[in-house]
């Protein structure tokens, strides 16, 4: 039987937005009146086409109510212990604690240079903190659980008595339970929690909020030719599959971001898919995140005119995430992001 997928699409932002959700002519999107839809994508694994929401009374029975029960997802709040979306996107400041990061590797793995790089993030609007002690870059190696908490524990425990949000980026079991004794607020898997069996165990015995992050291989193998038939559909099946899987284990609670990997096995084709049609994932139910800081989709595309930071490409495109309304951008570059957030809101 074809499954069908539901997307909101043509949105609408600011006074423009409320005015009309008022006059009932679009819908909420994650119920917030500053953003808002008319109209959605009905996507199959081979197609797809764009109806407006006063056209969902005609469709056959059975495909009304999924829609239905698809457009409850996307309207409805979506929440995360200890954050607040009232006003989106939140950023979340990269602090890479390792030698060999692909775009700031070395940077902020002393003492010093850490703490006064994450206040520095905190001062420019970051509200959350993703450290890690792991390089996940293409072609990067697995290092031991030991190496990985040495270069983290140092930091953790300055950082942490910022008494801010902090995400610990890891894939092991062992680095999250430190990690969780030592204030970290959520845990945030690039490997959609199939690298350690033990992590869902221990992301089920302290409640915390984790994000699952989609990627395909691991990173020493992950961009080595990677292929889908349809990438969103695969992805959000990835997801939905995980979810119950997740549920199945005694996780019951909906402190659970979704990010769909853009670079973590996908070539430039499906990173541009992602990125275009991300607002997909809301209805799922869930909050989404994306991180596009740097990554080489931008060098792919800008060709001559790519440059060390990537600064252009990365604004660009987390824009177009917000007004998707993706809930979190994961930035190195905070001040700079915000700042063209800021300008971009005024706009509407």
């Amino acid at each position: 039987m074809k499954k069908y997928y539901t997307r909101a699409c043509n949105f609408f932002y600011g006074k423009n937005s409320e005015d009309k959700i008022k006059k009932k002519k679009s819908l909420p999107l994650n119920g917030n009146p500053n953003i808002s839809f008319d109209s959605i994508e009905l996507i199959t694994s081979k197609n797809s086409k764009i109806f407006h929401i006063s056209e969902i009374k005609y469709f056959k029975k059975k495909l009304k109510n999924k829609i239905k029960k698809d457009l409850e997802q996307i309207t409805k709040k979506k929440f995360i212990k200890n954050l607040n979306f009232k006003n989106t996107p939140v950023l979340m400041g990269v602090v890479n604690l390792t030698p060999d990061s692909f775009s700031d590797g070395g940077r902020f793995n002393k003492k010093k240079s850490a703490l006064k790089h994450t206040k520095y993030l905190i001062s420019k609007g970051c509200k959350i903190i993703d450290i890690g002690g792991e390089s996940t870059r293409p072609g990067a190696k697995d290092i031991d659980a030991h190496v990985e908490w040495k270069r983290i524990f140092p930091h953790l425990n300055k950082i942490k008595r910022l008494n801010k949000i902090i995400s610990l980026d890891t894939r092991k079991s062992s680095i999250m339970e430190n990690g969780i004794k030592n204030k970290v607020k959520i845990i945030n898997d690039v490997s959609g929690l199939n690298y350690d069996p033990n992590s869902i165990n221990i992301l089920k015995k302290t409640n915390i909020p984790f994000i699952i992050n989609h990627t395909r291989g691991k990173p020493d193998s992950m961009q080595k030719k990677p292929t889908y038939k349809n990438v969103l559909t695969e992805i959000f099946d990835f997801f939905e599959n995980k979810i119950i899987e997740l549920r199945n284990s005694g996780i019951s609670h909906d402190n659970i971001i979704l990010d769909p990997g853009i670079g973590f096995g996908k070539n430039l084709k499906h990173n541009i898919t992602l990125i275009k049609k991300i607002s997909l994932f809301h209805s799922l139910g869930l909050p989404i995140m994306i991180g596009t800081s740097r990554k080489r989709f931008i060098k792919d595309i800008s060709g001559v005119n790519d440059s060390k930071n990537r600064l252009g490409g990365t604004i660009s495109s987390c824009l177009y995430s917000m007004m998707q309304g993706v809930q979190i951008l994961r930035v190195h570059d905070v001040n700079e992001v915000n700042q063209s957030i800021k300008v971009f809101k005024s706009l509407f």
